[in-house]
């Protein structure tokens, strides 16, 4: 039955623990009643992770472009980060597009939630499409800077051409980080495109 949940943790271990993340042993109980060991990661200090998808009003996408250290290449992804300086999801969702992009909308609706690694992390991750996004006036981008870690390159593409200048991209060495396939989908159904 779906809702019957035998399957149990029944002890948690800090293996390791950084700035940002840490390592865990689960033990948890299997639906034949055995313990069995699972190694996880989560995110320290933070409450949810976030990803924005942008269109304007004349049907551009903002996807950003950056260099990920942990598969040594640039991905083209959506605007993401955490929920670390205790806000709401949606007002972590409203900084970090402006800090990636340096665009605000007035029209932000949910569009999807839900674990981006099940199998090794805690993550869960909301998604947002911001409708009629706009270049933010410099009070507020000044107010919201990229972070001094983060190389960004903005994309603004034609909704309707975006796996095209994705291909692209990977054709010259880049990856697409695998969700924003499904999020350009997302978007697309819910913009009426």
């Amino acid at each position: 039955m779906a809702n019957e949940r035998p399957y149990k943790i029944i002890n948690r271990k800090t293996i390791w623990e950084g700035r940002f993340i840490r390592s865990l042993l689960l033990e948890y109980k299997d639906d034949r009643g055995e313990l069995r060991d699972w190694e996880a990661v989560e995110r320290v200090n933070c409450k949810g992770i976030v990803a924005v998808i942008p269109v304007t009003s004349d049907g551009s996408l903002l996807m950003i472009r950056q260099f990920r250290p942990a598969v040594n290449c640039h991905v083209i992804e959506f605007p993401a980060g955490l929920n670390d300086k205790d806000e709401n999801l949606l007002e972590a969702a409203k900084r970090e597009l402006l800090e990636e992009t340096g665009y605000t909308s007035d029209d932000f609706e949910l569009l999807a939630e839900g674990p981006v690694s099940s199998g090794l992390s805690s993550e869960i991750l909301t998604v947002y499409l911001a409708k009629n996004a706009v270049y933010a006036p410099i009070e507020l981008r000044e107010k919201y800077p990229a972070e001094e870690t983060e190389n960004i390159e903005l994309l603004n593409v034609p909704l309707m051409s975006a796996y095209e200048i994705i291909e692209e991209f990977r054709e010259h060495g880049d990856m697409a980080d695998i969700k924003i396939y499904g999020f350009i989908e997302l978007a697309r159904k819910k913009a009426g495109m």
